[in-house]
């Protein structure tokens, strides 16, 4: 089933020069790229990116309370909270920051499966637990404690849409002269 998904390589993977050795793995997979440009998005636009819901922050919040756990270290006293929502609203902050620090390269991808196929590909969001074929297991050099101590997200390189109904999202914010052209009536 041919797909589209919206991806994005962000400061971190601009800055390290990987913007071509990255791209080169999706159309070595066969994935045809159908929009593609650099930009420096600005925080509305980033804010607009992510979730605004407290599931969302309750998710994002959870896994860094995982991580404080893990580590064995203090979140009450390095956060000031241990509520996951709060924690969740503390990170997208921290994300908007982030991504609007440098320029990132939005795209459009193609191609069979292409949603599953480039999660597979980008590998799991925290560089640690992905193979070693993926992009982040090959490229990525941060970790969620050392993210966590310097009180910023994690730097993963990249951000691949997770479902349809969010791949449509994405590229109707990213892309919304083209949205109409390459998503499907």
């Amino acid at each position: 089933m041919t797909e589209k998904t919206f991806v994005l390589l962000k400061p971190d993977a601009v800055k390290r020069g990987l913007v071509g050795k990255i791209i080169k793995t999706f159309e070595q997979a066969g994935l045809n790229i159908i929009a593609l440009k650099m930009v420096k998005p600005t925080p509305e636009l980033v804010f607009k990116h992510y979730p605004e819901t407290n599931e969302w922050f309750s998710i994002l919040g959870g896994k860094t309370l995982d991580g404080y756990a893990e580590y064995r270290l203090d979140v009450k006293k390095e956060l000031g909270t241990d509520d996951k929502v709060e924690i969740g609203k503390m990170i997208k902050k921290w994300l908007i920051e982030y991504l609007t620090s440098g320029s990132v390269v939005a795209m459009v991808l193609e191609g069979n499966r292409a949603i599953k196929n480039v999660r597979r590909l980008c590998g799991n969001t925290l560089p640690l637990f992905a193979d070693p074929g993926s992009i982040r297991g090959k490229l990525s050099i941060d970790s969620s404690d050392r993210a966590n101590a310097e009180k910023r997200p994690v730097y993963n390189l990249i951000h691949a849409s997770g479902e349809p109904d969010e791949a449509k999202y994405e590229i109707e914010l990213w892309f919304p002269e083209l949205a109409e052209k390459i998503l499907p009536k």
